[in-house]
């Protein structure tokens, strides 16, 4: 081996050396996931014994009706919120390759030349202007890990990276819900629209005939009146409707992200809205697979390794410089035989007095482990809940489907019968006027019903975590 490179030998084989020792200490404590802070079922009675993989359940199979997928596509691609958190996940990302680079010696190349000028020189013969050059290659202030201070920072900082793109995940499965949400509510809305412009057009009619009754005497002033209020009720129960569709369509245009399209919502009824059916599971099986039940896991774990971290500033410091090179006092000759140089300083930094500074470091690393912890443990009790609110959902609100449809059928045979008791003289207009309010109320309330019963869902899907699809960048 050339001599000169014995010098270089030595220090990669000593790296390398110290990199190995490094690895071989770990302060952080073991990672502990406490237990489910929930029952073993759910709050809501239910049949159900096993889940479908919701994990494998995108929103694509779980929606069938093409108004929500093209409209959840559009929201997927230019939501800002989602947008946000993918650039989170980015910033995450490369926090962590600057950590995972801590851990490697940092090689450099430095060249310097300088001239200088003596106030006098030491000796007859010499010059007053002294110049030297130099050019070196070297490792700069390498930290040696030898307490696992850098690894664990590293391993905090991929947790952060994993626990962002859980919460991207999280985010992306609350914009799906969302963009359901607001195409059932929209859809409910022109059905609701519909009926009240069907009863505007039928009072308007009932009250031309009116009219004409009243001139030729057959129907009294009060009659008339009755007429006319009925309508103008209807005609503001419709002024209000399209007010509450203007600002749904505006919710959804923000939702998406662009323009979703002068018509984004096709006329078809609430009944023919497609939804796959799910079935709940365990909760230990399902809580866990939710993105920000991970998201609140993988910070825990950072914090464990935060701890590790704090507990190594307790211990000294090794860092390591070294340089192998070339000196002349003629630029000419800084590549010559016989100008050779080389440094080797390591430096240890250990801590004697630092004002509980880090004892206090330490301390708040390990009370944010106890406050991830009970992240932890409030977002799955969150989640259970949820999970439960949209199960007795929709259990109740299939109940009450049944019992207002039941409800509308018999308004509409109240309203013949009372129009048939007016036209045979048998009962007074106001019978006729109460029967068509309550039949408009009940229809009404019908659409809104079916609307909730879609709606949970919905919510239900995104409770137990579907919709999440990973993107293919996302950390493994």
């Amino acid at each position: 081996m050339p001599s000169r490179l014995k010098p270089i030998v030595r220090v990669l084989g000593t790296a390398s050396l110290l990199l190995t020792l490094g690895a071989c200490v770990n302060l952080a404590p073991p990672t502990k996931i406490p237990p489910l802070p929930v029952g073993n079922a759910w709050l809501t009675d239910t049949s159900a014994q096993t889940a479908q993989a919701l994990t494998n359940l995108s929103w694509r199979h779980y929606f069938q009706d093409a108004d929500m997928r093209r409209l959840i596509g559009l929201a997927l691609e230019h939501n800002r919120d989602l947008r946000l958190a993918v650039l989170r996940v980015r910033e995450a990302e490369a926090t962590y390759r600057i950590r995972r680079a801590d851990q490697l010696p940092a090689i450099g190349a430095q060249g310097q030349g300088t001239r200088a000028r003596d106030m006098a020189p030491p000796l007859p013969d010499q010059t007053l202007v002294q110049a030297k050059y130099q050019a070196a290659v070297g490792l700069t202030n390498w930290e040696i890990d030898f307490w696992g201070r850098v690894r664990n920072l590293k391993d905090a900082a991929l947790d952060e990276w994993l626990a962002s793109d859980a919460a991207r995940q999280s985010v992306q499965v609350a914009l799906v819900r969302q963009v359901a949400d607001a195409v059932l509510s929209l859809r409910e809305l022109e059905q609701r629209a519909s009926l009240a412009r069907n009863a505007v057009a039928n009072r308007r009619q009932s009250l031309d005939i009116f009219q004409q009754r009243q001139q030729v005497g057959a129907s009294s002033t009060l009659e008339l009146t009755q007429v006319r209020t009925l309508l103008i009720q209807a005609q503001s129960l419709s002024a209000q409707i399209e007010q509450r569709r203007a600002a749904a369509r505006h919710a959804l245009a923000l939702l998406v992200g662009t323009d979703p399209g002068s018509q984004p919502v096709t006329t078809i009824s609430l009944e023919a809205t497609p939804l796959a059916l799910l079935q709940p599971g365990l909760p230990a099986d399902v809580l866990l697979a939710r993105p920000d039940i991970r998201a609140a896991e993988y910070q825990l774990r950072a914090a464990h390794a935060r701890i590790g971290a704090a507990r190594a500033a307790f211990l000294p410091r090794i860092s390591l410089t070294s340089a192998l090179g070339t000196a002349s006092a003629e630029l000419d000759g800084l590549f010559g035989s016989g100008g050779r140089t080389w440094l080797f300083s390591p430096v240890i930094e250990m801590p004697i007095f630092t004002a509980g500074r880090l004892r206090a470091s330490l301390d708040v690393a390990e009370v944010r482990r106890d406050m991830a912890a009970a992240t932890y443990e409030r977002n799955i009790q969150i989640a259970f809940r949820e999970v439960s609110d949209a199960l007795s959902a929709r259990q109740w609100l299939a109940a009450q489907l049944d019992i207002q449809t039941r409800m509308a059928q018999t308004q509409v045979e109240r309203a013949a019968l009372a129009q048939l008791r007016y036209d045979s003289g048998a009962a007074p207009y106001l019978e006729v006027l109460d029967a068509q309010r309550d039949l408009l109320n009940a229809q009404q309330q019908l659409v809104q019903v079916r609307g909730a019963w879609l709606s949970s869902q919905t919510a239900l899907f995104a409770a137990l975590g579907g919709g999440a699809d990973p993107a293919a960048d996302a950390p493994s």
